[in-house]
């Protein structure tokens, strides 16, 4: 298997190579390669990225530090390739992960390979503002997991994106907007997922997952989609703002969080449950300023998992709520200060509260930027925890 995955990296790099002798007008951050055929037919973008993180923990126990504990990581590293298909209505995105981050959560529903594969999705425009997507991408739901891990403002997401978010299944997308004045847009987003997540092999295994979204941009849309890039690089000369309600309902799930978390196995198969999300979210920019909060709310039908001599099982869904505030100002020479408060109450772990501040320097932009965050943990039970994380991100 080893031997595969190494021929077939040896190939694309390769041919990169090759590729690349024949450009000499590509410039960073727009991609290693960036070709569009000689009849109009097709194009390709291929950039690779980079994240290389150090973080340190604390325990932090009556008014005392413990010994910090510092790891180094490759946290993520990943090859995009985006372009068109014989018309530019018709474009595609392929994202492949290498890290171990990217790729772990092999099982026997993966048939026990890495799941390397993290985007791979055909988006048609076939009339007008409606866009059809088809294949395994990001659902449309909280606006921090649909924010590109590249393009974030601070080193990583928040807690209520590691509780509540729906991140990656296969399956079919509907996209339309529309305008009710000059600037006042509309955008309209319905899925339907296979409902166990990105890379399943051994589906369906319980019911399907249905996605809704509906954002409003009041004043126009953003320079360059920056409701959906962390940060004010753009630093807007007039306000604007998206404000976005979601709901997503996986019917029959089998899953301690909707489409994540763990399988509920039983003693005669799976555990099935319907798990309703609501999500509500908002971002706000003006020249540096950023503003973005999100609010996050779980139930099941009947969250407790059981055999079928009505025994708990010890799988329980993931109910509750969060809410994550985060703000930021971008000074001059691009570097920024941003501050977040996130908060999670969930029925399986203990009330925590996170606050956190970050300093970014970008270099250029999002493409090459350094990062580092200080958060302090506050757990209910558990006592308290204090994290530093360093972060360079190269994106290409």
């Amino acid at each position: 298997m080893v031997k595969h995955y190494a021929v077939v990296l040896a190939a694309l790099f390769a041919a990169v190579s090759v590729q690349s002798q024949k450009l000499s007008d590509t410039k960073f951050g727009k991609g290693m390669v960036n070709h569009v055929a000689k009849d109009s037919s097709w194009s390709v973008k291929f950039a690779p990225r980079i994240q290389m993180l150090s973080s340190t923990n604390w325990d932090y126990e009556d008014g005392n530090f413990g010994k910090a504990n510092t790891s180094f990581l490759i946290r993520r590293a990943r090859l995009k390739f985006d372009g068109f298909a014989f018309s530019p209505k018709f474009k595609y995105k392929i994202e492949l992960g290498l890290s171990n981050r990217d790729i772990s959560g092999g099982s026997i529903y993966t048939r026990d390979t890495p799941r390397i594969i993290l985007d791979a999705v055909i988006k048609w425009n076939f009339h007008e503002n409606f866009v059809l997507w088809a294949g395994q991408t990001k659902l449309p739901g909280n606006r921090e997991r649909v924010i590109s891990s590249a393009n974030l403002q601070l080193v990583d997401r928040s807690l209520l994106n590691a509780n509540f978010n729906i991140d990656r299944d296969i399956g079919l997308q509907l996209r339309h907007h529309f305008n009710l004045t000059d600037k006042f847009v509309v955008r309209e987003i319905v899925s339907i997922a296979q409902g166990e997540g990105r890379n399943i092999t051994y589906g369906n295994l319980g019911g399907h997952q249905f996605t809704g979204r509906l954002e409003f941009l009041p004043f126009g849309t953003f320079k360059s989609k920056g409701d959906y890039l962390g940060s004010s690089l753009q630093r807007e000369s007039s306000v604007k703002l998206n404000f976005a309600i979601g709901f997503d309902h996986n019917n029959n799930a089998v899953k301690t969080r909707s489409n994540q978390g763990e399988f509920m196995i039983t003693d005669d198969g799976f555990y099935e449950t319907d798990i309703n999300t609501v999500f509500i979210d908002a971002i706000l920019k003006y020249k540096g300023f950023s503003f973005m909060a999100e609010y996050a709310k779980r139930t099941a039908d009947d969250p407790i998992a059981k055999n079928s001599d009505n025994t708990p099982t010890g799988f329980v869904v993931r109910e509750g709520t969060g809410l994550n505030i985060q703000s930021g100002y971008l000074f001059p020479k691009n570097w920024e200060l941003t501050g977040r408060l996130s908060h999670v109450d969930v029925v399986d772990k203990d009330l925590t509260n996170q606050y956190t501040l970050g300093f970014s320097k970008y270099f250029a932009g999002h493409k090459l930027k350094i990062q580092s965050d200080l958060s302090y943990l506050n757990l209910d039970l558990l006592g308290d925890n204090l994290m530093y994380r360093l972060q360079l991100e190269v994106h290409f």
